[in-house]
Order: C-alpha cells, then structure tokens, then sequence
C-alpha cells in the first residue's frame, strides 16, 4: 500500500466520512475543545471523557483511543493505562501524545509507563519527545523541542523496532517510521507553529484517520499527517495571521475531499 500512498490517504478520507467513528480522547484541558471540533471537521465523532470509573466502558464505543499528557497527574495517568488495556484487549488502536516527555521527570515517566503498558499503535510527537522516549536525551523546553531529527533517524527506526510502534514525528517535515519503512510528509505551512494546539491537533487526525484502518497504523498515521498539514496550507492561504488561521484551519479541514488530498498529498516513502 505504500507505494500509492497518496491515493491511499485519499481513499482512507472518504471512509473515514462515511464511517463516522466515534474517537475517545484522555486529553488536556487546553486543547479539549480545539481538538474536539477538529475531530467533527474529519468526519469522525469526539468524546471527552478521563474520569477512570467510565474509561473502559466509553472506550468499548470507539474506533480509536488518543492519549494526550499535556495537563496530566497521576489519576489521569491510571485512568490512561486502563483505557489503554482495554483498548488494546478489543483491537482498538490507541495513540499516544507525550506532551513535554523530557521537559520534567513526572512527564517522561507518565509516558515511559503509557509505552510500557499500553503498547499504542502511534506515538506522535515532536522530535525532542519522541527522542526522549528513545532514550537519545532529546532537548525539550517546556512542551516545544529544540531538536531537530538530523542524522539521528536510525535511532528512532531502532525504538519503533524495538517497541512495536509506528512512530510519527512532526516538524517542518513530519518523518514517520516503522523501524522497516520511512514515510517523510512534506505537507504544511509554517502558522501552524504560531497557533497553540496544531501539534495535538495533528495527533487527533492521526486517531480519527486509525480508528477508519486500525490495521495499517503506519499508512493511517503518514495520511493523516498529510490531510491536516495540507489543510494546514489551505488555512493560511485564506487567513491573516493566527487569529483567523483557526476557524479556516476547521473549515478547510471540514471542506477537504478525498480526491483534492490524492492530488495534493506529498508523500515521500523509503525503505
């Protein structure tokens, strides 16, 4: 399938529309609403819901778990394993956002366990995060990276092996690996930098664009990737700065076609 990719992301598009998946989201407060509405504007169907006594339950409804640390504490974290278990023991694919891995020792903990006992399908993150969960001291200020990937991909093919994990690094070029095969998506446009929450954002369309092909997670991830960056581009086309990027970063989202991401995805894979 990776050789069509494009056509691939377009197709999964369409689907994923016409599927209308529910995604559970155990995310942070900042970003609820926002990744929320990004959510709907896929096709899919968002709920909010960490409170531990429900989050088996409410994941047994879903197509895809999403696991986001951003403004986490330890009852959130109990609450993300067990989900994450059941999630796993239905075949429900489950991604993870280790928000600031490496910035404190309690985020990089929370994460490491996440990996330990869930096992997601995709960790999504920027590179200083993902590097931090590889055990390659990635430089993380606060929840932004200072990293750039360079000349350390090899390490990261190494730690998808390893773990058994598609890992999906965002940055001006999001790299993608599943320890075998590398999917470089050049889709984007620099606003999305300006503009608090595009990273978890992106994390939701990966989950939405898994819980439509829960058995391709590399495929699903690299298409959704290229979906929101392009819609990314399309938002800052039409906007003036990050004030008006947001309502036409949705509205773009919302209005992109299985045919216009086939046509315009740039998607690059190796081996």
């Amino acid at each position: 399938m990776t050789e069509n990719l494009q056509g691939y992301a377009g197709s999964l598009l369409d689907t994923l529309r016409d599927r209308g998946p529910m995604v559970h989201h155990l995310t942070n407060m900042v970003v609820m609403n926002f990744t929320a509405n990004v959510t709907l504007a896929l096709g899919a169907q968002p709920v909010m819901a960490p409170c531990i006594d429900e989050v088996k339950e409410m994941v047994a409804m879903a197509g895809a778990l999403l696991l986001n640390i951003g403004t986490l504490d330890p009852p959130l974290v109990e609450a993300m394993v067990e989900a994450g278990k059941e999630a796993k023991r239905l075949g429900i694919p489950v991604v993870l956002d280790p928000v600031g891995a490496g910035a404190t020792k309690l985020r990089t903990e929370a994460a490491l366990t996440i990996l330990e006992e869930v096992r997601p399908a995709v960790i999504r993150g920027n590179a200083g995060e993902i590097l931090t969960l590889a055990g390659e001291g990635g430089l993380v200020r606060g929840v932004d990276s200072m990293e750039e990937l360079g000349e350390r991909e090899e390490a990261l093919r190494a730690f998808a092996e390893k773990s058994h994990t598609v890992l999906a690094v965002t940055g001006k070029v999001d790299f993608l690996t599943d320890g075998t095969v590398d999917i470089r998506v050049r889709n984007g446009h620099p606003v999305m930098a300006r503009v608090t929450g595009t990273g978890c954002a992106s994390t939701t369309a990966v989950a939405c664009f898994l819980a439509a092909s829960p058995d391709m997670p590399l495929e699903g991830a690299a298409s959704a990737l290229a979906a929101f960056g392009l819609a990314g581009e399309k938002a800052a086309a039409s906007s003036r700065g990050p004030g008006t990027f947001v309502p036409a970063l949705l509205d773009a989202l919302a209005s992109l076609d299985g045919m216009t991401l086939k046509r315009e995805a740039r998607i690059e894979v190796s081996r």
